[in-house]
């Protein structure tokens, strides 16, 4: 395998929450490259598997101002400074589902265009449920809409759902319940996964 390349980075534009980055690139080879990409300031974002049973996961339907339409997805969010990735996670949850979790799973980074963005959004899995709302910061209250784990194959063909972080997100989790023993318990994750 070659080595990595050689990396210096410059902050070339500030935009607000994100910055615009210069990545010098120089290979093995002698090849440079000089690689613009967005760089988050946020300590990270979190997508939520809320899992009322082990068929059936919560999705919510927003606006997506990129789409400018309502789209199907999974909850997201923001992590905030000092706060743990199972901390925004059941937060998360909770402003955008009304609902807490007593199991939080971790279960991976998800990236969208590594070569162009410098984020991660974290997958949690949240079960064992219970009813709790907390007030959040969407223009609008967010419909919820179960969705049964057996029926993605509809799912992935709906105008409506085209958010490729929450159909990833939707197929990793139904293939760790699918490899979980029968009649196992929620995992509980309890370390700190930040």
């Amino acid at each position: 395998m070659p080595r990595l390349p050689f990396i210096h980075r410059t902050e070339a534009t500030d935009l607000g929450q994100y910055s615009l980055e210069e990545v010098h690139l120089e290979f093995s080879n002698g090849e440079r490259r000089l690689y613009e990409r967005l760089h988050s300031r946020s300590p990270g974002a979190v997508i939520i598997a809320a899992m009322p049973d082990a068929d059936t996961v919560l999705l919510i339907r927003e606006y997506a101002v990129g789409t400018h339409r309502y789209e199907l997805g999974l909850p997201k969010g923001r992590m905030d400074p000092g706060e743990s990735i199972l901390e925004a996670a059941n937060r998360e949850l909770k402003e955008e589902v009304g609902m807490g979790a007593r199991a939080l799973t971790y279960l991976r980074p998800l990236t969208l265009a590594p070569t162009y963005m410098s984020n991660a959004i974290h997958l949690v899995m949240a079960e064992d449920l219970y009813p709790e709302r907390l007030p959040g910061d969407e223009p609008e209250e967010l419909e919820v809409v179960p969705w049964a784990l057996d029926r993605l194959h509809q799912l992935v063909l709906r105008e409506d759902c085209s958010e490729a972080r929450s159909l990833a997100a939707l197929f990793i989790v139904r293939e760790v319940l699918n490899h979980r023993a029968p009649h196992s318990e929620p995992l509980a994750d309890v370390a700190d996964a930040s």
